[in-house]
């Protein structure tokens, strides 16, 4: 098609005319060998030998780069309960991880984890808000903030948060800062009706305790200014139910139940803040 504009043309047999008129007819490609006469050729070209102790070696990231960012790792479990959380949004309906942390522009800051912290949520469709990426602060009142600035004034607070999700949350790509973005600005868990495969394991690899309700109506009792409890850490176990206490603005409370799919590896995962903390541990 794209040498003669036709899907008929056959190129062992027809022939093409060249812009001066003249006909040619393509040479056949010749068969090449499976394997190379001489072998493979194995190189060390362009590696260099790590050091034997890397302890003293420094990452250098010019200072201001808003391309690159040196960061700390994240906090561990501090082996209490999460107790009376705020929930910085329920998502309703579809809630890809391009909306959790949309691609575009923001790409150039995947290096930077502040920066593109920004667009954390952005793309959601918040059940308490009129506009996409927008929500209620439960510490000023304020409502229609932008939700990275909700989430950042928490985390400026020393308040961590829960978000709520729908059916399938967190499908779509494998980005991994859909997960990384909402740690860092301070998310505790994320309850959702249910997890898209891969987004659910970047959540645990970051450290986020990704729930779902044990019956999926429990999602509706979700209110704006609720504080959300998640008890029964301490006794964290693979396919051992928590419990979430629901702390309702007029003063009433419900209990419900949340599974989640951690294994013992996992959980080791949330207790030490991240898997890569966990990697980093002592054996």
């Amino acid at each position: 098609m794209s040498l003669d504009g036709r899907l008929t043309f056959d190129p062992l047999n027809d022939m093409l005319t060249t812009p001066a008129g003249k006909t040619v007819k393509l040479n056949p490609p010749k068969k090449a060998e499976p394997l190379p006469k001489k072998g493979f050729v194995f190189s060390h070209e362009g590696y260099s030998e790590p050091a034997a102790d890397g302890s003293a070696i420094k990452v250098a990231v010019r200072s201001g780069s808003d391309r690159l960012q040196a960061i700390a790792p994240f906090a561990a479990w501090d082996g209490k309960d999460f107790e009376k959380l705020p929930v910085l949004l329920k998502a309703k309906g579809k809630c890809t991880t391009d909306h959790i942390s949309p691609a575009g522009p923001w790409l150039k800051y995947r290096g930077h984890l502040d920066k593109i912290s920004d667009n954390a949520f952005i793309g959601a469709i918040n059940s308490f808000a009129a506009e996409a990426g927008h929500g209620i602060n439960v510490v000023t009142g304020e409502s229609e903030v932008p939700l990275p600035k909700i989430a950042r004034h928490y985390k400026g607070q020393g308040l961590r948060w829960v978000a709520v999700g729908d059916e399938n949350y967190g499908e779509g790509s494998s980005r991994e800062h859909a997960a990384m973005t909402p740690r860092y600005l301070g998310c505790a868990a994320v309850i959702t009706r249910s997890f898209a495969r891969i987004h659910e394991t970047n959540l645990k690899k970051q450290g986020v305790l990704p729930l779902t309700f044990a019956d999926p109506k429990d999602y509706d009792k979700i209110q704006a200014t609720d504080r959300i409890s998640v008890t029964g850490l301490k006794n964290l176990k693979p396919a051992q139910p928590l419990q979430l206490v629901l702390h309702h603005a007029d003063g009433k409370t419900e209990t419900v139940s949340a599974r989640h799919s951690l294994t013992a590896t996992q959980i080791g995962w949330f207790q030490a803040g991240s898997a890569l903390n966990a990697l980093g541990q002592p054996a």
